[in-house]
Formats: C-alpha cells, structure tokens, sequence
C-alpha cells in the first residue's frame, strides 16, 4: 500500500500540505482547500437509515463500503465520517471504524486518541468553564446571574456519577455554589461547533457567539464579552484541520469531529467534505442514525454550510432492523438481540416495512433519489432479502441493492455502486421542509408534522416563552436540531414501525450560537451515558508487545 502521503498527493494534495501524525495517519493543512476552492465538486452520496437496533445496522460498515466498491470500479472516490468517542468505544459499540472487511485504518488509533481531537475540544470546552467561574469570582462585570449559567464541563468517557454535580463547595474562595453536570465531549457546542466550521476565521466567529449565560437584565452573555474567544481558538488550531487515513483497501478517508448525534448534527464537518469534494469524483459521506436524524439536519442545518446538497441518499436497512419494527420482539440497549430475531421471518418483516417506506418517504420529500441498501448478515436468508427488495421497489426506492462488503470487501458491493452511481445522475430537486424566514415554532412543527408523521405538537412550560426570547435576541432565523430518540420515528423508542398522528413533546430547548442552530428536546436525551455491566472496557487489554485487544 502506498504511503499516507502518497495516497493524499494521489487526490490532489500537495505533499507540503500534508501533516503526518505517525505513519499512517495525518491532517491536511486548511491552505489545500484554499488551493483547491475553485476545482469543479464531485458527486456526494449521503448515507442514512432506517430506524436502527440499539445495536445498529452497520451504516459505517456500508459507507466504507460504498466509497471502496466505487473505487473498485474505476471511480475516484473518498469516504467522509466521524470520529468515534471515547465513551461509546469503552461502553456499548466497542469502537466505530466499521467492521470486517470495511474498516479505516488505522482502525485502533481511529478509536482511541487518533490526532487529539477530542482532547482539544475538551480542554477548550472546560477552558470557558473556568473562564466563567473566574469572572464570576472576580466581581462579576457582565453581571452574569449564577444560577443562569448555562455551560457544563465534559469529558470522554462515561461516568453517570457526574451528570448533577455541584460546584463551589468548600467557602468563597472556591467559587458560588451551584448545580450543574457533565456531558461526554461529543455532546459539547464547541464539537458542534468544530464540524460546522468553514476555516480559521469563521471558527473564531463561531466561537464568539457561544451563549454562555443570561444576565440579571435578561440579555445573553456570550464567549466574545468574556473575551475567551482568542483563548479557545488555539486550543483548536490544529483540530480544525480534517485528519486523513484510508480504508483497509487503501480508499481515501477523512475522519474528522464527532458531534453527537442525538443532540447535535450527528454529521463529519463541512471542512472535510469541502476537501473531498474538490478530490474525489465521488464523496460518501454519513450522517448519523436514521432518515429521520442525521440526514434531515444534514438537509437543513450542514447543506446550507457546505454550499451543496446530496446528489443521493444510501438508505442502509438490515432484515433484523425491519423485523424489530414489527414490534414483535423487545430489544433492550446494551443487552444481546432476541436469538428469534435471526431465524428466517417473512411476516415479521412485512410487519416492519412501514419504517422503511416512511425513511424513503422523507427522503423523496426533500427532493433527493433513495437507494435502499441492504446490509447482508450471515443469517439472513435468500428469501428475506427478496422480500426486502421487491417491499422498497414497491414504497418508491429509487434502486435497491444487496451489500456483502462486511464479508467480501468492495467484491461484495460491485452492484450497489453501479447502481448508486446512476442514482448520482438522477435528477433531484432538493427542497427543505421549512424557509430561514420562518417563525421558530414554524419550524419545529413542520419537522414533527412532515419529516416524523406526528398530528400535533405540545410544549411544556416556558418553552414557547424561551423561543420568543431567542426571536428576540436575534436569532429567529436559525436552523432547528431536533434532540429524540433514535430508536423510533417518535419521541417513544417503545414506538416501532412508522407511527401517525401521535402528539410530539418539546419539553425544553436550547440556544446553541456558535452552532448555528437551536436544539429542541423531545423527552430526556442523555448527555452523559453510564457504563453498563459488562462494558466493552472490559474485555480490552494489551498483549506483553502492546497490541491492543478487544477494540473492534
């Protein structure tokens, strides 16, 4: 295999823009792209989902998948996806570089420290933290009112004993005591923030605007009044910079942030999408969990940043994904699958093809081409997978293929590349559900209404004040990220199938400046996981020569 410099000059990188980070890992300085911001984009293929299992349905594995098997057939392609975090990795995935014969490479340091990343938005996150309880101590001009303090502290790893904790204990001297909780450094704005950022300038733009706290008059205290902005941007100098590794058969890969999915965009950063479009002929990139997530606020919130929609959608469904949507089986996170789920099955798939066809319906509603890709298990029999396919042609797919790239590599996915390269050339009219223009509640209403197929929506107490505040404040004019869960197409992960009419909760929202969006919560969304009992840590270790064990 060639070297990791090498394969970047191949794209079109020059060699004095490649950063190495040991030998088969590096970042690409952001001059590239410069360089490059006239170069004709390539074809982007966004990659999404059905309504996973907690275990989820390989949609890494597949987007690794897709970008080797077009290589495979003469196209020049790269992969887009996320880092994984520290907390999944020790705790229920057991790591995030896809799987089998998909996987990027170096797979162990993709999931463990990579670059330093997450360690960088972590000490930057805390950093503000520290700011804050500094100007608070220290007389306090911006007046902020203690209690409306509205920054955290993270970490990267999972530990439920600090989701409440109380600061300021022990006298004056250490600060005024109030509650406030930790989350995983995935759930940090500063994460968000990172992947939507376009460069140096708009980082630091990003950076000021972060809503730190309220004052006693009412009005918002940001990170610019703190004068902390130039403070946390070189803590992120070099994280802004996408890293670039390959697959196991030398496919180009960027893996760069890894905002959570669940209260954030879920999406790898508009920076390296930018780079690859501008090297590749073909882009996959992959937007976390369903249609009904990761790929809505890609539509909404990333396509507006990157200047650029999805020339189509991988919609990644499984045989056992669609039997648990008939709701015959329970399916507890963090316990094994029903053994019944992987016995052949009909009815119950039949039972489940309402989540698929409400995924592709979301998809054609914002005006992109679907292809439904089924990602194949060893158990999973001829005549499930037929079911499969003749059920997407008949809801509306725009092509359907059967993907073995776990157990073939790019041998098993030679079909669905052909297929996903004439669904690029399709046309498209990519249309969002809602205009910048509207009223935030508009928003809301139309995502619940139009995108998860509720009836009506109710907010709690003081929500619908807060998004008038917001209005006021200034930034009515802000994308919606949408915080539920992702088990379901409604805020219930109880709820399979495709549920209708159901009346969607908003209980709390959040204003996430720097971001560019504003986060609305549809039940308790858990920010700082906690281990279960018999974690993934667990059965990791190193051999006597230091290879690493146990990390998938």
């Amino acid at each position: 295999m060639m070297t990791i410099t090498e394969t970047a000059v191949q794209c079109g990188i020059l060699e004095e823009e490649v950063q190495l980070y040991g030998r088969n890992k590096a970042k690409i300085s952001l001059k590239a792209l410069d360089r490059l911001k006239n170069a004709p984009q390539g074809k982007l293929i966004l990659v999404t989902a059905i309504s996973p299992t907690p275990a989820g349905e390989g949609k890494t594995v597949t987007t690794i998948g897709i970008g080797d098997s077009l290589r495979r057939i003469g196209l020049r392609s790269t992969i887009c996806i996320r880092e994984p975090s520290l907390g999944p990795v020790f705790g229920i995935k057991g790591g995030g570089a896809g799987g089998g014969k998909c996987q990027a490479d170096p797979a162990h340091e993709l999931n463990l420290h990579f670059t330093g990343d997450s360690h960088a938005v972590a000490a930057a996150h805390n950093l503000l933290a520290a700011i804050i309880e500094a100007h608070i101590y220290h007389g306090n001009s911006l007046e902020f009112d203690p209690h409306s303090v509205c920054w955290d502290r993270v970490l990267d790893v999972t530990d439920r004993a600090l989701r409440k904790v109380v600061v300021g204990l022990g006298g004056k001297a250490n600060g005024t005591p109030r509650e406030t909780d930790f989350a995983i450094t995935a759930a940090s704005e500063i994460m968000a923030l990172l992947s939507m950022t376009s460069g140096y300038a708009d980082l630091k733009r990003r950076l000021s605007q972060i809503v730190v706290g309220i004052s006693r008059h009412g009005e918002p205290i940001t990170t610019e009044s703190l004068h902390a902005t130039g403070a946390l941007a070189v803590l992120l100098r070099d994280a802004v910079q996408p890293n670039f590794i390959r697959t196991l058969e030398g496919t180009p890969l960027f893996a760069h942030t890894g905002p959570f999915g669940n209260i954030a965009t879920g999406c790898n950063s508009v920076l390296a999408d930018m780079m690859a479009l501008r090297t590749a002929d073909y882009v996959v990139t992959e937007a976390g969990f369903g249609a009904d997530l990761g790929f809505e606020k890609f539509c909404h919130i990333v396509s507006p940043a990157l200047g650029k929609s999805p020339d189509a959608v991988a919609l990644v469904a499984t045989v056992r994904g669609l039997k648990a949507h008939s709701g015959r089986f329970k399916l507890i996170p963090g316990k094994p699958l029903p053994p019944d789920l992987f016995k052949e099955d009909l009815q119950s798939i039949r039972g489940g093809v309402d989540n698929l066809a409400a995924h592709i319906g979301i998809i054609h509603k914002l005006g992109l081409p679907v292809v439904v890709v089924i990602n194949r298990f060893p158990t999973d029999s001829q005549a499930e997978l037929k079911q499969i396919q003749e059920l997407a042609c008949q809801n509306g797919a725009d092509g359907v293929a059967v993907s073995s790239c776990f157990e073939l590599g790019s041998e098993g996915g030679e079909e669905m590349a052909h297929i996903l390269q004439n669904a690029c050339e399709l046309s498209s009219n990519f249309q969002p559900v809602y205009s910048q223009e509207a009223q935030l509640i508009e928003k809301i209403h139309s995502i619940a209404t139009e995108i998860y197929g509720a009836g009506r929506v109710r907010y709690e107490a003081g929500v619908k004040t807060r998004l008038h505040q917001f209005e006021k404040w200034g930034y009515g004019r802000l994308p919606i990220c949408f915080a539920k869960t992702q088990y379901s197409l409604t805020h219930d992960p109880a709820l399979k199938g495709a549920p209708k009419d159901f009346t969607l909760p908003i209980v709390s929202v959040q204003l996430a400046a720097g971001a560019g969006f504003i986060k609305v919560f549809c039940g308790d969304i858990m920010t700082m996981p906690g281990l279960g009992a018999q974690p993934s840590a667990l059965r990791m270790d190193i051999t006597d020569a230091g290879d690493i064990l146990g990390v998938s």
